[in-house]
């Protein structure tokens, strides 16, 4: 049995949670960030075992049929991402693993690592907060603002599922918010 825990996090675009992952990641040097598989082709210096395990969409499919994911989605068709289980037991083995994830694929891993695994769904003060966020940011489209706050909309609802949120409306108290209830749960 690999000695490692596991913590997902899970969030709408512009919650803040790739900055409170870095945050975390930073300070705590027991986690291992989990590398996930795609059926896309990579981007600029992507590098296979790096920033993705690439597979084409018919090895990722005969990968599916074998049961060798923990978790995937078909994003669009023929696009698919996933965790694939031989990874996470691989590091699980000497560190604790950090997710990034989806809302659907965070609820996957917490059922299959259950007390293991700690979901953390991190998000803004209101939908209203995260489309002001996405508007500074200044590189999205009107439209493509109007496409991520609906699906924040329908990815707040999955905020039930996870063992904590963590409302990112004051950054630093978010952190420190973060760092106790990671803590607790590596300490407990």
């Amino acid at each position: 049995m690999s000695k490692g825990k596991v913590v997902i996090f899970s969030a709408p675009s512009g919650s803040g949670k790739s900055t409170l992952v870095h945050y975390l990641m930073d300070r705590d040097s027991s986690f291992g960030f989990s590398i996930s598989a795609t059926s896309r082709p990579p981007r600029g210096e992507e590098q296979h075992g790096v920033d993705y395990f690439f597979f084409t969409p018919d090895e990722f499919r005969a990968r599916i049929a074998a049961d060798e994911f923990v978790e995937y989605e078909e994003v669009y068709p023929g696009r698919y991402y996933g965790t694939l289980k031989s990874q996470v037991e691989n590091q699980l083995a000497h560190q604790n693993i950090l997710f990034d994830v989806d809302v659907k694929g965070g609820c996957s891993l917490k059922k299959y690592y259950g007390e293991r695994a700690l979901f953390i769904f991190v998000q803004a003060p209101s939908v209203d907060v995260l489309r002001e966020r996405l508007v500074k940011r200044g590189d999205t489209s009107p439209e493509e603002i109007d496409k991520r706050v609906s699906k924040a909309e329908y990815e707040m609802t999955f905020a039930k599922f996870a063992d904590r949120v963590i409302v990112n409306d004051d950054l630093e108290k978010a952190k420190a918010d973060l760092l106790v209830v990671v803590n607790s749960f590596l300490n407990g």
